[in-house]
């Protein structure tokens, strides 16, 4: 492994609001830069009271400002959603303020309910994920250098080569991302069933290409970290509560971590949240960092991204260090 990032969701905790949340954000991406993180993603989820990065470009915008080298990046924008030209306009006006630091990575997955994807591009024909292969092409093009009577530009955008990025919690991205030549990130901190075998195929699958030479893995894991075990496994009963409000149809702010983990919902919708978060490091560090190194040792990626929806924003800050500390030192050793 030879990197270690932070992807959030700039949680909007029960009892706050939409800019607390995204000033705890910017603060987050000063604490990673300082803790060794390479970049800090942010993804596109749209009508969900409990996350405030929905404009994922402007968001990024503000958190590249407050920081000095950490790369940031869109983890990601859900393409289906969007004309990729204003995809590469935004990331370019992005890439032109904060040169080599920003990253587009994109997924085909709405990021929220129907009806809220018809109000987002009002034309389901137009953005169905099917296209989502030739809308990625298309926005590749926008960001190499012109070509002679081209007459669609990204401006800004044209010749700056954003680095693009295909996210994916299933085959299908891994598949297109080994045939464009692009690097590749899976979701395992929500799915991880498929992510050994997606793995597996994109580098047996991948294609050199003008972008990358070599196949770049990066798999999403959960952390929370504290001072004890015990500790720990509290923070992590947000996310807990969250997920089954969620397969309820009830989504909204990031509730506080409960006492009792058996409080939360039925016997049948804590083994199904327990399943989707299978991929967690929960604990003091030792623990956390024991997990971790399993995690990299199992699935050779080149790069762990970190995520972790935690109620108190110190906490958070602290469960970010505690994993930062661990990641670096599997570096340093080589894993």
């Amino acid at each position: 492994m030879e990197a270690y990032s932070v992807l959030d969701l700039a949680p909007i905790t029960e009892g706050s609001n939409a800019r607390q949340a995204l000033l705890n954000a910017r603060d987050l991406a000063q604490c990673a830069e300082n803790a060794g993180y390479r970049r800090f993603w942010m993804a596109e989820h749209h009508n969900m009271t409990g996350i405030a990065s929905a404009a994922t470009a402007v968001a990024l915008g503000f958190v590249a400002e407050g920081t000095q080298k950490i790369r940031v990046g869109a983890g990601g924008v859900m393409l289906p959603n969007h004309a990729p030209l204003v995809i590469a306009e935004q990331f370019g006006t992005l890439a032109s303020l904060y040169p080599d630091r920003v990253d587009l990575g994109l997924g085909r997955a709405p990021g929220t309910d129907g009806e809220t994807m018809m109000a987002l591009r009002r034309d389901p024909a137009g953005g169905a994920p099917q296209q989502f292969p030739q809308d990625v092409q298309e926005l590749l093009h926008y960001f190499e250098p012109l070509s002679p009577g081209q007459r669609v530009k990204s401006v800004p955008g044209f010749g700056l080569q954003v680095p693009v990025w295909l996210l994916g919690s299933s085959l299908y991205s891994a598949q297109l991302a080994a045939a464009l030549g692009l690097p590749f990130a899976f979701a395992s901190h929500f799915a991880p069933d498929m992510l050994d075998e997606a793995l597996a195929v994109y580098r047996h699958r991948f294609e050199p290409s003008r972008y990358r030479q070599s196949p770049y893995c990066v798999a999403a894991v959960n952390v929370f970290a504290a001072d004890s075990v015990e500790a720990g496994q509290r923070l992590k009963t947000s996310i807990e509560q969250q997920f089954v409000a969620l397969r309820r149809g009830t989504p909204g702010p990031l509730k506080p971590p409960v006492d009792d983990p058996e409080s939360i919902g039925s016997s049948m919708e804590r083994a199904q949240v327990k399943h989707a978060l299978r991929e967690s490091a929960v604990g003091d560090e030792s623990t956390v960092s024991d997990w971790l190194t399993r995690f990299v040792e199992r699935t050779e990626v080149d790069e762990v991204i970190v995520t972790g929806q935690i109620y108190d924003h110190q906490a958070r800050r602290q469960s970010f260090e505690i994993a930062g500390r661990a990641l670096a030192t599997i570096v340093e050793r080589g894993i």
